[in-house]
């Protein structure tokens, strides 16, 4: 046998690549999801590891909250304006140029947050991040979709979601950590090597796909909706600012919600009047489509409102570090992993609205759970909380994701998907701007109340205070006068941090209830029985 030259072996390992990577060989579609995983693994990374490094950038800056809240808004806002508008670029430029572009945005935003040497450099950084993220998420669950059959696609997404999960258990984990013992730098940094490695596998593997229908790009409707999200959600976010004193009745977060709504008004009546929309509102009349964006958004004001309140339990209740409190987050990307595959095995080969249906139960009893922590709470309890709600989140999202998809024709994927993240976003900013507020207004509540029920005169008030001042001058060396004092202070401090504790309960049963609404629109989505001999569940 003759032997082969290099030239021969060269053209033998491009032939293979090429027959690996066609779209009509089997394994095609599973290297296009390892494609995909990349760039949701960073987009939502991003938006959870920057959080633990604030402190260290804000001192770097020497600037205060007012001005370093903006890099988390400044992503926010840049992803909410490019998720609909992802959707139209893809299917007139094509979706492999466009994820293509996603991840070099997504990357050169991530260089530049890392050289930048003011906060004004960083914000404008984190724009173009947020960008690039608005074109991955999205496509990416598109691209899923149109190349996996019916029967797969649950597997698929949950596969897909697995990237989603790591990101939100390790981003505060990897963040807390390079915080800690290197430069804030890095948290940034870390995505730029991913980004190239992200680029080149999407030139290796994905095959391009432009839809053949060219739609018209739709002016009135970009315009629109990117004045209605970036404003709603500013005003979202400032209505709960701490240095917004006025609060929601600050005449600049009124005006936002003024002009939001009339945004909001001109884009709905745009889209049902234009024959290319950029956003096809009339999706939403798909019975599952619309229904699961409504359970979508229940959920995402639930989950994603809450999400905040753990972390600052930990650390202002229990004294956790940063690192300390994102680790407690480990577990439940983990379990939410596992899980999102095999929930989407379970939605293919029976109902998929049954694990929806239960993740919801389960997902709400936790936030129960949480209801009733306390300043003594130990922490195989809270655990236990973090470790149903990793469950719930895997055993519902990918099902969940696989009804609302189910119907869509093929060329409105991307649309579609656009959409479903749209609405997933707003939620999550309703979520934080809501239990926000109700967090420092129920904190209040029980200040007042605790503060109305301890009598300063009262005996048991004086012996207390005076068993800590006794203990005070015996072991702390505090003469009598300032013992009393400091034992006063003592007792007041443990009151409001009782009150503080209790604010974030009632947060917690809240985020139960408002999840346990999303249980209504599961009993109306319509799901037809599989048909004998075949996988998976078929739509009427």
């Amino acid at each position: 046998m003759a032997r082969l030259t290099p030239s021969h072996r060269i053209r033998r390992v491009i032939r293979k690549r090429d027959s690996t990577f066609h779209p009509s060989h089997d394994r095609y579609r599973w290297w296009l999801l390892a494609n995909v995983m990349i760039g949701t693994f960073m987009a939502v990374l991003d938006s959870t590891i920057v959080n633990v490094g604030l402190p260290k950038i804000m001192a770097s800056f020497g600037v205060g909250i007012d001005k370093i809240e903006w890099v988390l808004t400044a992503y926010m806002l840049a992803l909410a304006v490019a998720l609909p508008t992802s959707g139209w670029l893809a299917d007139r430029f094509g979706y492999k140029r466009m994820y293509f572009w996603g991840l070099l945005l997504f990357t050169i935003g991530s260089f530049l947050c890392g050289v930048s040497n003011n906060e004004n450099m960083l914000v404008f950084s984190r724009v173009i991040q947020g960008l690039g993220a608005g074109c991955l998420m999205p496509l990416g669950m598109a691209i899923i979709t149109r190349e996996f059959p019916v029967e797969q696609r649950g597997v698929a997404l949950g596969f897909w979601a697995i990237s989603a999960a790591a990101s939100v258990s390790f981003g505060p984990l990897i963040g807390g950590y390079l915080v800690d013992n290197f430069t804030w730098q890095l948290i940034f940094d870390v995505n730029v090597p991913v980004g190239i490695m992200g680029m080149v596998a999407t030139i290796v593997i994905q095959k391009e796909f432009i839809s053949p229908r060219r739609r018209k790009f739709d002016y009135i409707g970009f315009f629109s909706i990117s004045t209605f999200l970036p404003v709603i959600l500013y005003g979202l976010t400032e209505g709960s600012s701490t240095t917004n004193t006025a609060g929601w009745n600050a005449p600049y977060v009124l005006a936002c919600f003024a002009i939001s709504i009339i945004a909001l008004a001109v884009f709905i009546t745009s889209e049902f009047i234009v024959d290319d929309p950029i956003i096809d509102l009339r999706l939403l009349a798909n019975r599952n489509f619309g229904l699961s964006n409504l359970i979508m958004f229940i959920f995402s004001i639930g989950m994603f409102g809450s999400t905040f309140l753990m972390p600052q339990y930990l650390q202002n209740s229990l004294n956790y570090t940063a690192i300390m409190a994102g680790s407690v987050f480990l577990p439940v990307g983990i379990i939410q992993g596992i899980m999102a595959p095999l929930a989407g095995v379970i939605g293919d080969k029976t109902n998929p609205k049954i694990p929806v249906f239960v993740g919801v139960i389960i997902l709400a009893f936790s936030f129960f759970i949480n209801g009733y922590l306390s300043y003594l709470s130990e922490h195989n309890y809270i655990m236990l909380s973090l470790y149903m709600r990793g469950f719930a989140m895997g055993l519902m999202f990918t099902p969940l994701s696989t009804i609302a998809m189910i119907d869509i024709p093929r060329d409105k994927m991307a649309q579609a998907s656009g959409l479903l993240n749209t609405i997933r976003q707003l939620g999550a900013s309703f979520g934080v701007a809501i239990f926000a507020t109700i967090m420092t207004t129920r904190i209040n509540f029980h200040n007042q109340m605790f503060g109305q029920s301890v009598d300063s005169h009262s005996q048991a008030f004086s012996n207390i205070s005076g068993n800590i001042s006794n203990y005070l001058q015996q072991n702390a060396g505090s003469t009598a006068s300032s013992a009393i004092q400091q034992g006063q202070s003592i007792l007041m401090s443990h009151i409001g941090k009782e009150a503080y504790i209790q604010g974030i309960d009632d947060d917690f049963l809240l985020a139960g209830v408002v999840t346990l609404i999303g249980l209504i629109p599961i009993f109306w989505l319509h799901m037809k029985k599989k048909q004998p001999g075949k996988a998976g569940i078929i739509n009427k």
